[in-house]
């Protein structure tokens, strides 16, 4: 993508920010929706700036992201490796995907129960939720491109004496790649999601606690603020893996191609 398309693409989405907080300071002032329950965005902001002070926001914010990377990593690599041996062994995949069509549709937060029972408001609790939600993420994504590989290139390398490690490595692993990164993108996002649920729902610190916190003790303005703040740092996330996604895929077509449109 060329320098002046990105500040055009910047300058639309800078505009539409622009909008959408003078909207949500104009429908407070003009008495369209009680002030109460919808402060206007200088007060948000104003609390959010106060907040971004105290050591407290600061430690919630890190119990957060320590939750939703280590369940990322968890679901990643586990997803990834599981994801390629059912792939790559004849059989495998057959056996496998009525467990993996039963399991993957239920919904994380329906563990929310189980995952009280075991861990108690806890890292554990968040962890659960997150590896559960981001395993799925990855996993059909490495399903797809271990599928992806051509039959006969795979069938070629085998009969040269490959071994299973060098198929793997040199076959298997360049054409899922794509795919993975995709996998990786989708989960970190949702990981973040399901994060922030689990402890606004669960309790287990972090920046949902907070915010849950707030809304029990009438802080309306420090709910808003805090709702804020972690669309800012989802939006920071999805933009970091984006960003990583290209970077480890520079040598792809598609994103050759991305990059010079």
């Amino acid at each position: 993508m060329t320098r002046t398309g990105s500040l055009g693409r910047l300058g639309y989405g800078l505009a539409g920010l622009g909008g959408l907080l003078v909207l949500m300071e104009a429908v407070p002032r003009l008495g369209l929706v009680d002030a109460r329950f919808l402060p206007p965005a200088s007060e948000i902001l104003g609390t959010l700036a106060g907040q971004l002070v105290t050591p407290e926001l600061w430690i919630a914010l890190g119990e957060t992201m320590r939750g939703w990377a280590l369940g990322l990593a968890l679901a990643f690599w586990a997803a990834v490796v599981l994801g390629v041996v059912i792939g790559i062994v004849p059989g495998l995949r057959g056996l496998t995907s009525s467990t993996v069509e039963f399991l993957r549709p239920i919904p994380s937060v329906a563990l929310v129960p189980l995952a009280t029972l075991l861990f108690g408001p806890s890292l554990g609790s968040t962890l659960m939720l997150v590896v559960y939600a981001s395993f799925w993420q990855v996993l059909i994504q490495v399903l797809y491109g271990v599928a992806a590989v051509d039959s006969v290139a795979f069938d070629t390398a085998r009969s040269y004496g490959l071994s299973a490690w060098s198929r793997v490595r040199h076959l298997v692993w360049p054409t899922a790649l794509p795919y993975v990164m995709t996998g990786l993108r989708l989960a970190a996002a949702v990981a973040f999601i399901l994060a922030v649920t689990a402890e606004l729902v669960i309790g287990s610190p972090g920046l949902g606690a907070e915010i849950q916190v707030a809304q029990s003790s009438g802080a309306v303005p420090a709910v808003y603020a805090l709702i804020v703040l972690a669309g800012l740092v989802g939006i920071g996330v999805n933009a970091a893996v984006r960003l990583l996604e290209r970077r480890v895929l520079a040598w792809h077509p598609a994103v050759r191609s991305e990059v010079a449109a």
